[in-house]
């Protein structure tokens, strides 16, 4: 729903003479989508055993690291808490890069 609304905000700009299409890129994205405000995620921990978005914050988690609890939100405490963040530290954060590019970067 909030990706439709930035393309339909985008598309009335184009329609009204405010905006070009070739001015149309993430960042354009990104400010029509609201939230622009807010740092981007870095990880996204979804409790419950499920192991899917359910269309929540598809633009804002496109880079994000997953981590997926069987407790149920009620259960999910400072110890489950510290298991997801060990966990998101042993990750290699990439940004949609492979590994070939990330050490062409040096990084």
């Amino acid at each position: 729903m909030e990706i439709a609304r930035a393309a339909r905000t985008l598309a009335e700009q184009v329609a009204a003479g405010e905006l070009a299409p070739s001015e149309i890129d993430e960042a354009c994205f990104d400010t029509a989508i609201g939230m622009n405000d807010v740092p981007p995620v870095d990880l996204c921990i979804r409790t419950s055993g499920e192991q899917r978005l359910s269309n929540f914050m598809l633009w804002q988690l496109a880079y994000a690291e997953l981590h997926f609890s069987p407790l149920l939100w009620p259960d999910f405490g400072a110890d489950a808490f510290d298991a997801a963040l060990n966990d998101f530290c042993q990750r290699r954060r990439r940004f949609g890069m492979t590994d070939e590019q990330i050490e062409a970067q040096g990084a």
